[in-house]
């Protein structure tokens, strides 16, 4: 009877050698997450298209046409051209500027509303806590979309310049969509207060506010980053759904809820396929990357939440 001996190597098995910063750890996931990738991929190619893209179009955004009016794509126009004959490319780009500014502007103005009020609320407890949360009971039971469209046909009846319905529109958006995030920061921080750094803090006699924005806040990065992701895309199909019904972002600048809302007959829509498909499919690939990207980023900062 023969026996026969398997000697390990001492590198056989390598042992995984994970870096000590979150930070780092974060990265190593989000990394070896394939569809994250993928929707970061895509979300940094309609960035580049979008605002590097019209430099290298040899048209206008107000070059009209009548004898070119609703061409079908062409080698000249790529996307085809509207019934004012403006390239459908070129608005589809300058659009995907103004989509993706007010989603990002949106976002902003909601993190620093939400992240701010939960901090307060979660730290000063009581009757601080209790007033912040009942407010955002309040913001919680308007129906956001009517009121978004509410504000907008105010906006149309006060005859605000187009060019200035952007910014308020995305400060109604963001005012709009603090309450959520509000409450996740605000359940972290009373998670995090009762630790042994807050303790130290006290310890140390620090005033409240640098206890809340150098100590407890800094803690919720995480979380608020992915809530920030998703709420971005949140805010686009907003301001596309204000746009389409024409109390958002208004003519002449373009947007891609206004360019699909052109097509607002049937023979556009079935005979021009071309004036609403691409603004259409902008929408539909950019808020999947970014929802994407917000999976990802759950998963590579909160594995607990990992579905």
């Amino acid at each position: 009877m023969t026996v026969q001996v398997v000697q390990k190597k001492e590198n056989a098995i390598t042992p995984i050698k994970v870096s000590d910063s979150p930070w780092k750890i974060a990265v190593h996931r989000f990394t070896r997450n394939r569809l994250a990738l993928i929707g970061l991929i895509i979300l940094v190619l309609m960035v580049l298209i979008c605002f590097i893209g019209p430099f290298f179009s040899p048209y206008d955004l107000y070059d009209y046409s009548k004898q070119d009016k609703n061409l079908a794509p062409n080698a000249q126009y790529w996307l085809g051209t509207d019934k004012l004959g403006r390239d459908v490319l070129l608005r589809v780009m300058l659009a995907g500027r103004i989509s993706l500014l007010v989603g990002l502007v949106a976002t902003v103005i909601t993190v620093m509303i939400g992240a701010t009020l939960g901090a307060l609320a979660g730290f000063y407890r009581k009757a601080v806590d209790n007033a912040i949360m009942r407010l955002a009971d309040i913001f919680m039971a308007l129906p956001t979309l009517p009121i978004l469209i509410i504000l907008g046909a105010v906006l149309s009846d006060l005859k605000v310049d187009p060019s200035m319905r952007i910014y308020f529109l995305m400060l109604i958006i963001g005012v709009l969509s603090w309450t959520s995030l509000a409450r996740l920061v605000r359940g972290q921080i009373l998670t995090l207060r009762e630790q042994e750094f807050m303790q130290a803090t006290e310890s140390l006699g620090l005033r409240d506010r640098r206890k809340i924005f150098r100590h407890l806040l800094p803690n919720t990065v995480p979380i608020i980053i992915v809530t920030a992701t998703l709420s971005v895309a949140s805010a686009i199909l907003y301001e596309s759904a204000m746009s389409f019904l024409g109390i958002g972002v208004v003519p002449p600048t373009p947007s891609w809820g206004n360019m699909i809302s052109a097509a607002n007959n049937l023979v556009d829509f079935r005979k021009r396929p071309w004036l609403w498909i691409p603004p259409g499919m902008c929408i539909l690939i950019t808020t999947v990357a970014i929802n994407l990207i917000g999976d990802g980023l759950r998963d590579a900062l909160d594995p607990k939440m990992k579905r």
